[in-house]
């Protein structure tokens, strides 16, 4: 959930702390290999780069709601462009279809 950081300098530390890193380290790339063992090849590119499990989970995240957005504009254009599907009396049924067929 947290995550975690890096020290800058491991010789510092003190046993208990280097013990609690080592239980970081290894609980982090549990959760690697769990969020890597639920992606497709899609969502794994995303996050390929990421250094940290919570980084990683951050990242698809942020990308879901990108992704939402995105078809909520869709679904928007699509309505309003089927709301002012009207046949015109000009038009000919073959090209009122071929209207509707592209939508």
């Amino acid at each position: 959930e947290k995550g975690y950081k890096e020290p800058q300098d491991e010789t510092s530390l003190s046993q208990a702390q280097k013990e609690t890193l080592k239980d970081s380290r290894k609980r982090d790339k549990k959760a690697f290999f769990l969020i890597y063992q639920a992606l497709g090849d899609d969502e794994f590119e995303k996050i390929s780069y990421e250094t940290y499990a919570k980084e990683a989970w951050d990242k698809l995240q942020t990308s879901d709601k990108e992704e939402d957005k995105v078809k909520k504009v869709c679904l928007q254009t699509l309505r309003s462009e089927l709301k002012s599907l009207h046949m015109k009396e000009s038009k000919s049924i073959f090209d009122y279809f071929s209207r509707i067929l592209t939508i």
